[in-house]
């Protein structure tokens, strides 16, 4: 009988955003950070998209600490970057619940709720109405 060696702990967590779907695993590392296979500054190419993402991870200074795997899909790069943003604070909050004041305080672990409203039927969009004619 053959044993394997101990798997490090990891931490998981979901995040939403519009509709996206993020996936994390938080492993104990030295900070990398992969999107679907592929390196984190080739995934999310705009530096604003980077900064949200890692947001909570550089709030609580544990960036160096932990080597992130992400799995995202559906909507657009900045719904994934939100939704990649809402993981990574849920993950670190399963890794140290110590951390919720300090998440919670900059909205980190809020779902962002907001969402394209349905085209509704008898009109051409969501909120347009076709044009009224008295005659």
């Amino acid at each position: 009988m053959t044993e394997t060696a101990p798997q490090a702990q990891a931490f998981l967590g979901t995040g939403r955003r519009k509709t996206s779907v993020a996936r994390i695993r938080l492993l104990p590392g030295s900070g990398k950070i992969t999107v679907n296979g592929r390196a984190f500054d080739k995934y999310f190419l705009l530096e604003t998209l980077r900064m949200q993402a890692v947001a909570p991870l550089v709030k609580t200074e544990s960036a160096a600490r932990f080597d992130v795997f992400v799995s995202v899909k559906g909507g657009g790069p900045t719904g994934q970057a939100g939704a990649v943003r809402h993981g990574i604070a849920r993950a670190l909050l399963a890794s140290d619940a110590n951390l919720r004041p300090v998440l919670k305080a900059d909205g980190f672990l809020t779902r962002d709720a907001r969402m394209k409203e349905r085209k509704k039927y008898g009109q051409p969009g969501a909120r347009k109405r076709f044009q009224f004619s008295k005659r």
